[in-house]
């Protein structure tokens, strides 16, 4: 094959893409201690811009020195030497000539690790289910949050946009809102974590207010030239088989609310991105948010197979995959894929085994051009 949709351009705001594929966030606990970025951190991610990726997503960023940070090593976008240590990773990707985009991540009380609180707060005072990753530094049950008041909830909204503001400063092209597997923003989405009695709890639309609003105040300190998106799933960390109660409708009103917003592209991950999502015969989450919302889509969830990849393309079903675990296989997916070179097995227990911190022999690896 050709991949012809697979090495197509597309243009997300004023950034022309060479080609659909992007680099996942994936948690790689090796930042600085003090949630600074590092060179360890800036050779990770030029590799994947040297590789051929268009765009690279980061790793979940945290915003705030309160409730914020999610795990040990875990780099931050809360303070001015935050932004510092993350300027030459940004340069690195970009100078090799990929879009790098911000995540920027609440866990609420999904953490597993705080340098600055042995607190958790969420939502609700509910415990997300299951137990802490040992892989990412955390082990046994996870605490119980308290529950947020309306001022905690006021320094959230604020935490995102400062940190959207400072990503801007370090030169990143845009930011992606977490809202996705389980951490804070989906901690408000979902009905069984959110037992709220105030406008932020109850309905459907009034668990997404705090998404609408924070895009929105976002988008206003970032100005229309950068890019703002959103990452958005069903499963958790903590709960891998959850879905949304409401199936596809709960869909058609999510994803219709958010094109209803200035958000540039909407980014989905599933167990599967080709997979129906709602039960048989039904829609694939990625082909869900594009229709409801009309905005360009990333779909993520087993995507490295080239061919299954294009399919998805050609189908209209997403504009953009997204890969994770095929990407750190293979860092130079995309010119191993334009020059019919065979792709590497993902390894996982070489790559997150016994912690999961970017390991010396990914960052040394020889890269195809």
């Amino acid at each position: 094959m050709n991949y012809h949709y697979l090495f197509s351009e597309l243009k997300i705001k004023h950034r022309t893409l060479d080609n659909r594929f992007v680099v996942a966030p994936m948690t790689r606990i090796s930042g600085e201690a003090d949630g600074r970025a590092n060179i360890t951190m800036q050779k990770y991610y030029e590799r994947f811009a040297k590789g051929g990726f268009s765009t690279i997503i980061s790793e979940g960023i945290y915003t705030d020195d309160r409730f914020s940070q999610g795990y040990k090593n875990q780099p931050g976008l809360a303070n001015g030497s935050h932004t510092e240590s993350w300027k030459p990773v940004v340069d690195a990707v970009k100078d090799n000539g990929a879009v790098f985009i911000a995540q920027l991540m609440h866990a609420g009380g999904q953490s597993q690790y705080n340098a600055y609180t042995d607190e958790t707060a969420a939502p609700s005072a509910v415990a997300p289910k299951g137990e802490q990753l040992e892989f990412y530094g955390g082990k046994g049950a996870f605490q119980t949050p308290r529950a947020m008041n309306s001022e905690d909830i006021e320094q959230v909204k604020d935490s995102f946009v400062q940190s959207a503001v400072r990503a801007k400063e370090a030169g990143f092209d845009g930011v992606e809102l977490h809202g996705a597997n389980g951490y804070l923003l989906d901690q408000f989405l979902t009905d069984y974590l959110n037992n709220r009695e105030d406008e932020y709890g109850g309905s459907l639309d009034h668990r997404l207010r705090i998404i609408l609003q924070i895009i929105e105040d976002v988008r206003e300190v970032l100005g229309e030239d950068h890019i703002v998106g959103i990452r958005l799933s069903q499963a958790k960390v903590a709960d891998g088989e959850h879905k949304w109660s409401g199936g596809e409708q709960d869909a058609e009103e999510i994803f219709t609310a958010l094109g209803s917003t200035s958000l540039d592209y909407i980014h989905v991950t599933d167990a599967d991105g080709a997979a129906p999502s709602f039960g048989e015969g039904t829609r694939t989450l990625a082909e869900a948010a594009k229709e409801f919302s009309r905005l360009p889509v990333i779909a993520n969830g087993k995507l490295g197979d080239p061919d299954k990849a294009e399919q998805l393309l050609k189908q209209q079903h997403t504009d953009l995959v997204s890969l994770g675990t095929s990407a750190l296989a293979n860092p130079d997916l995309p010119n191993k894929v334009k020059t019919g070179m065979e792709l590497e097995p993902f390894d996982f227990q070489k790559t997150l085994l016994p912690l999961a911190h970017i390991k010396e022999h990914e960052i040394n690896k020889e890269l195809v051009k």
